[in-house]
């Protein structure tokens, strides 16, 4: 496309207009890299500045991204997950048409994390564990850490890695979920983690904590996940029904 040069919209914007055109049409998969700034410059017959306007214009809309020596990239899709409904963070991911997937990396029983001791009943001294890679277009983007009342110990290895949580506790065990508090903080990335998530240690990420109950009141799992925060928002909806604090 050829720039118009007497038209009442600038050079930088219809730059911008026509490379997020380019993105949508999918021409700079699947690497998804654009152009450095002089072969655009060359390619439009632009200044180098006005390419870096243009480009401004795209990473303020979240429409590329720029990496550190690496260059400018398209971004990928964002994935939302409302923390006011009970749904599974693989589930979400799912019906928003993306290729997830998860990996199992551990699944046993063992005792309950001290640091959990207090989330589950008093007479609850066993768990069963389960630890799993969420992966979205081959992109390693959360590590979920679970611990489930040791009934689901009947769960299979194929079950747990193919099902999400809440899948699991309802389809398989028969449960019924009527609550959950969750909680989002923001870490430096820890080793372990970081390596399998395939960042850098200390690399921002969120923390999502969820403990969910059953009907009669017990908590019948825990889960932490370590996600990836320039892949995901975490959403909550307040209605008419949320009281004002002031």
């Amino acid at each position: 496309m050829t720039l118009v040069r007497d038209d009442a919209t600038s050079l930088y914007e219809q730059l911008a207009t026509t490379l997020r055109d380019e993105i949508e049409r999918g021409v700079y998969e699947p690497s998804g890299k654009l152009p450095s700034e002089a072969q655009l410059s060359e390619r439009f017959e632009v200044s180098r500045v006005t390419v870096r306007l243009a480009l401004d214009r795209l990473s303020d809309a979240r429409i590329v991204e720029r990496k550190q020596g690496k260059g400018t990239f398209a971004a990928k899709q964002r994935l939302r997950h409302r923390l006011d409904v009970l749904r599974g963070l693989h589930d979400s991911i799912a019906d928003q048409g993306a290729r997830a997937r998860m990996t199992l990396l551990r699944f046993e029983a063992c005792d309950v994390p001290p640091g959990l001791l207090h989330v589950f009943a008093d007479d609850v001294a066993r768990c069963v564990y389960l630890e799993r890679l969420h992966w979205v277009d081959d992109e390693p983007i959360a590590l979920a850490q679970t611990c489930l009342l040791p009934d689901a110990a009947t769960v299979t290895f194929e079950q747990a890695e193919r099902m999400s949580t809440y899948e699991v506790l309802e389809s398989v065990l028969g449960w019924r979920m009527t609550d959950a508090d969750m909680s989002v903080t923001a870490v430096g990335a820890p080793e372990d983690v970081a390596e399998r998530l395939g960042v850098g240690a200390h690399s921002p990420l969120l923390v999502l904590r969820r403990t969910s109950r059953l009907a009669d009141g017990r908590t019948c799992e825990s889960t932490v996940f370590h996600i990836r925060p320039e892949r995901f928002d975490l959403l909550v909806h307040s209605g008419v029904e949320a009281r004002f604090v002031g």
